[in-house]
């Protein structure tokens, strides 16, 4: 099973009675049911990322579309059979495509039945030598009815790629490019030789999006400090019909060109300026009185676009992206930045429902250096918890595939454009789900006023959502805390700082009075040591505690808070403990100049075995002493593995690994096992145990990891999440990158 790719790559497309909604997800394009918001079907074929999704418009019972993908292929599909009807391959990486004979008027297309035509955005090949091309993308033109080659016909050359805007009429083709905007007049007539006529509109900052009115010959641009300008009556000089100027007035003259730069062709050209920063979204409505806008405020704002006057939908909590009219007037889409994409009811300007993907990884890990970027995952009920932008976090359930609900950490009003003051740098799970634990960071103004929080939530057993219970500032002076772990069977907890010290937290339950069963429950510090802290772990049992003191681990009673041991010395700092399952094993890992995993036993207080690793994330299984870990690979090696680490599993008293898979995007990646789900799985296959690898961008594949055919089946692919390595690729990893001590 996999999930959790973005909703947002690319604009989504209602199908035409409106019921639906195609949403571009990761190598898919899945389908929503606009009425509930849920996932109803996708379309599978595509072996990279869809760039766009283009509905044959026709009556309801039409079911008609076309894709493009970075896989070099545009392929047509009848989505009511979930069927590909049509794949034409085009060799090239595809960033976006427009289709616009699909948009004219039914008169225009009367007559005898004509060529479909599509215009590409597509990556260029290199030049002699292998050697990269100044310019790294090219429009071009091809024939959908009767593909033969791609149009030797370019319509320009950019450095990046930039996605094509296609106005409602179909008429016209326009393109961002630095501070330029190139517009293009498509033929009435089109065909493989047919050549579209181009302008050039000019402004003094870079634009970021455009957009064309329905009717009238206006185009609307947004550029990156905020302003948005409407160029009127563009291509009256070079756009002509029937040999004949579209408008006789000269416009040569400057002064009958208010705004208008560099004698562009355009009768005029005002500027509305409300948002803070870049314009992200522009579109008109459907009649074309209206124009709306949204970037990184989170709020719409709908301009009138004779008077200019403006009003807002504001609160939507995260950057805007698109928004897309449906053929039922009543409501629209709005697709923002934090994978949510928004039911919109136009005439009360309310939400109504809204599909919720993975919340992308937060864009303030560079501001706090303590910002865990690991996952916490409930391995009982296969949910994960992610931190939020907007100080909360967000239960993700893996196996539907979608978000569930929202935990607020911080009571405090999000806005996605203030500077960044407090970050959630923690979130930790019990093992049974049943508690959590989170970290959040007041960031200090020029070095004075920091402030730490330690917050402990337990579920309600009625509305399965977490409450808080304790909270705690400053639990480690003003030290951050680098580890919570809580107890196997009991509530309690434990707090560790690279200050030098950890705390050891229990719960005391306060039952309310006689015929009230609910009950309240708060945290107390039971223990307290004084040693410098990384990690910490409790044992399967919970009669033993680990706490990493740099480069040592000491063993604890947690009840009477007795040092009992002190395990061995690795070379680096210990960053990260964990008991293997049931058995007498700890694991540790070390970051540093020489990162380390190392298995340590119990029963004899001295290392079993290590490698010296680069370990990204680690997890064991519950009840087995079987254990997996993500490790980072050089970059010399990426091409040679076809990606950036490799999930290794291994069994606690053997230093062999019994299976690997090489992954992409490890770099911020989780790993955990979970119970499995057999009724959820798509294969039908029933297992006890699953192994979900949640990546970098929060994108995650969930297998069976002993599944024997898996392990012999190489099932490596290009821009995968995961492909499975044989025996011999895993021999050639040991004899490359392992180097062990025992």
């Amino acid at each position: 099973m996999r999930g959790g790719q973005s909703y947002v790559s690319c604009p989504p497309s209602f199908s035409n009675d409106g019921n639906r909604l195609l949403v571009g997800c990761g190598n898919s394009v899945a389908i929503f049911s606009t009425a509930t918001a849920l996932q109803v079907s996708s379309l599978e074929g595509h072996t990279s990322t869809v760039t766009s999704v283009v509905v044959v418009p026709g009556s309801n019972i039409l079911n008609y579309c076309w894709t493009s993908s970075l896989d070099g292929t545009i392929r047509y599909w009848d989505f009511s059979l979930f069927e590909c009807i049509k794949k034409i391959d085009l060799n090239l990486p595809i960033f976006s495509m427009v289709i616009p004979s699909l948009l004219s008027t039914p008169e225009e297309s009367s007559g005898k039945k004509k060529n479909v035509y599509a215009y590409v955005c597509m990556q260029t090949e290199n030049g002699k030598d292998n050697k990269p091309k100044l310019c790294t993308a090219q429009i071009r033109k091809c024939n959908l009815t009767n593909y033969n080659k791609l149009s030797k016909l370019t319509l320009k050359e950019t450095k990046r790629p930039q996605p094509l805007t296609i106005s409602p009429c179909g008429n016209f083709l326009g393109i961002k490019d630095k501070r330029k905007l190139h517009i293009w007049k498509i033929p009435k007539v089109d065909s493989d030789s047919a050549v579209a006529k181009k302008i050039t509109l000019h402004h003094t900052k870079t634009f970021s999006v455009l957009a064309f009115h329905p009717t009238e010959r206006i185009v609307a641009a947004g550029d990156v400090t905020g302003r948005i300008l409407i160029f009127r009556g563009f291509g009256a000089q070079n756009f002509q019909e029937n040999g004949e100027l579209l408008n006789r007035t000269s416009m040569t003259d400057e002064e009958c060109k208010p705004g208008v730069r560099e004698n562009d062709d355009a009768e005029s050209c005002s500027t509305w300026h409300w948002h803070s920063s870049g314009v992200n979204l522009l579109s008109f409505s459907s009649d074309g009185v209206y124009l709306y806008s949204g970037g990184k405020e989170g709020v719409l704002v709908f301009w009138q676009l004779d008077t200019g006057k403006k009003k807002f939908l504001p609160r939507i909590g995260s950057p805007l992206q698109y928004f897309i009219d449906s053929p039922d007037p009543a409501f629209s889409s709005i697709s923002c930045a934090d994978n949510q994409i928004h039911i919109f009811k136009i005439s009360s300007m309310e939400i109504m429902r809204s599909i919720s993907g993975i919340k992308p990884p937060l864009s303030s890990q560079e501001i706090c250096e303590s910002i865990s970027s690991q996952a916490a995952f409930d391995c009982t009920s296969g949910l994960v918890a992610v931190q939020t932008e907007n100080y909360g976090i967000q239960f993700y359930s893996l196996f539907a595939n979608r978000g569930l609900y929202e935990v607020q950490v911080c009571e405090r009003n999000y806005q996605p454009v203030d500077e960044v003051t407090v970050v959630v740098t923690m979130v930790e799970l019990s093992v049974d789900g049943s508690m959590m634990g989170t970290v959040e960071v007041k960031l200090p103004e020029e070095g004075i006023g920091g402030l730490i929080c330690l917050k402990l939530w337990n579920l309600d057993s009625d509305t399965k959502r977490f409450s808080v219970s304790t909270l705690i500032y400053e639990p480690h002076r003003d030290a951050h805390i680098s580890a919570i772990a809580f107890h196997p069977t009991r509530h309690m907890a434990v707090s560790s700082s690279y200050g030098g010290d950890f705390k050891i937290w229990v719960c005391r339950e306060e039952t309310q009075q006689k015929g009230q069963t609910h009950q309240n429950f708060s945290w107390m510090c039971h223990a307290v040591g004084n040693k410098a802290m990384r990690a910490a772990a409790f044992s399967a049992d919970g009669s033993v505690l680990a706490i990493a003191a740099d480069t040592v681990i000491t063993l604890w009673d947690p009840d009477k808070n007795e040092l009992i041991a002190v395990v061995g010395e690795t070379p680096s700092p210990i960053g990260r403990l964990i008991f293997v399952g049931k058995s007498d094993n700890l694991l540790s890992v070390s970051h540093g100049s020489t990162p380390q995993l190392s298995v340590w036993s119990m029963s004899k207080l001295a290392a079993s075995w290590s490698y010296r690793l680069e370990i990204e994330a680690v997890s064991c299984a519950l009840d087995l002493s079987y254990f997996a870990v993500i490790a980072l690979l050089p970059k010399s090696n990426e091409r040679v593995f076809k990606g950036d680490g490799i999930i290794l599993v291994f069994k606690a008293t053997d230093p062999t690994p019994i299976a690997s898979w090489s992954v992409t995007k490890a770099k911020g990646g989780s790993i955990a096992f979970l119970k499995g789900n057999p009724s959820e799985l798509a294969d039908g296959k029933s297992s006890q145990t699953l192994l979900a690898y949640l990546n970098g961008d929060r994108e995650y594949v969930l297998f069976d990891p002993y599944d024997k055919e898996a392990r012999e089946l190489n099932m490596t692919m290009q821009d995968d999440l995961l492909g499975v390595e044989d025996n011999g690729g895993l021999s050639l990893l040991l004899l490359l990158f392992f180097r062990s001590s025992f």
